[in-house]
Formats: C-alpha cells, sequence, structure tokens
C-alpha cells in the first residue's frame, strides 16, 4: 500500500495507525471472520438484499452525507489533475 500514497499518508499510518489497528481492534475483526467464516454474514447481507437493502440504502446515505465526502468533493474539485487519464 505504501507505494501508492503519498509521504503525508505514509506518516500518517506509521504514527498514528497503531492507535487504530490494535488488539481490541484485532479481536473486534477476528469475531467478524468468524461471522464471514459461519456464513452469518452472508445470511444477513442475503436477507438484507431480499428485503429490499432499507438498511443498506439508509446506511449509505449516511456514509455518502457524511461531512468527510462533502468536504472531500469539495478538494476533488480544486485537483484537475485527478480527471486527467479517465479519458
Amino acid at each position: 500500500m505504501h507505494k501508492f500514497i503519498s509521504d503525508t499518508a505514509k506518516y500518517g499510518d506509521l504514527t498514528r495507525g497503531p492507535r487504530i489497528v490494535n488488539d481490541k481492534t484485532k479481536k473486534e475483526m477476528g469475531k467478524i471472520l468468524k461471522e464471514i467464516q459461519k456464513g452469518k454474514f452472508a445470511k444477513q447481507w442475503i436477507a438484507e438484499n431480499a428485503g429490499g437493502r432499507k438498511e443498506y440504502n439508509r446506511l449509505m446515505q449516511a456514509d455518502l452525507d457524511h461531512q468527510l465526502e462533502t468536504v472531500g468533493e469539495q478538494l476533488r474539485a480544486r485537483m484537475p489533475w485527478l480527471e486527467q487519464g479517465r479519458g
């Protein structure tokens, strides 16, 4: 991953990452892995789809409406070079 991100992002990962990925988050990731392995996640996702994706759509809209997304969109609009090569 590091070869694809800026030095600023690398510095943030190296100095702040351990505060996010720690024993507590690793334990929770282990629980999630077990849910996947036992089929609980798949059953939940299948039911969500069959039910019209109400929770999925609600969560997705809340994510898209988050201030981080709004600011990100504004910042990307000021970086025309991001669009170069997308033709």
